[in-house]
């Protein structure tokens, strides 16, 4: 497995309680966070030596082909594609996301663009906001790097849903911080329906 789809486990460790803070405030806000969560820090403690993926090579190649073919006219370049599908795969699993979920939410996000950036300066393929770099004290990490920018973006989804108790159009609306309103839930849903949901 290529060396940049995975932190290190000292790189997790240290960037732990960053990622404490990154997924209990939502994309707008950037207060600080006066006392983490212990059951939060004891999942995320857990997530750090826990890695899931394909459960054996043949699940592997039906997915990867099929979402290959799905994602050909968005990035050509086959190896790319590959490359892309598999951090997708491996961050979602992570976080215990369904990979065609965020396969949506990427889409609608950036349209599979790693170098976007939004009119409020969100970053990337899942649109991460820089300040989160401030906040972890992590200026240094490049929220254009694919595995980066899918570990933050899984790791916030999956801490909206589980405060949404699984309510995914909510966690979702927090996701784009547009709790309320059904627009950007819908149109995520719509996207998983036309192009990445298992057929």
């Amino acid at each position: 497995m290529p060396h940049n789809l995975l932190f290190s486990t000292r790189h997790l460790t240290i960037s732990m309680v960053g990622l404490l803070l990154l997924i209990l405030l939502p994309a707008h806000l950037s207060a600080k966070i006066d006392h983490p969560d212990p059951e939060l820090l004891k999942l995320l403690s857990k997530a750090v030596v826990e890695v899931r993926g394909f459960e054996d090579r043949f699940d592997a190649e039906v997915w990867l082909h099929d979402m290959s073919a799905r994602l050909s006219k968005r990035i050509p370049d086959h190896q790319k594609r590959i490359e892309l599908l598999k951090m997708i795969h491996h961050e979602a699993k992570h976080a215990g996301l369904q990979p065609e979920l965020v396969l949506a939410v990427i889409e609608v996000e950036s349209n599979f663009n790693r170098w976007a950036i939004s009119s409020a300066g969100a970053r990337g393929l899942m649109q991460i906001m820089p300040f989160w770099l401030d906040e972890l004290d992590r200026p240094d990490d490049n929220l254009f790097d694919i595995a980066t920018n899918l570990r933050f973006g899984c790791t916030i989804l999956r801490h909206y849903l589980d405060r949404e108790k699984g309510g995914l159009s909510r966690a979702l609306a927090r996701y784009n911080g547009s709790l309320g309103s059904f627009r950007y839930p819908n149109k995520v849903f719509k996207a998983l329906r036309e192009r990445w949901g298992i057929r």
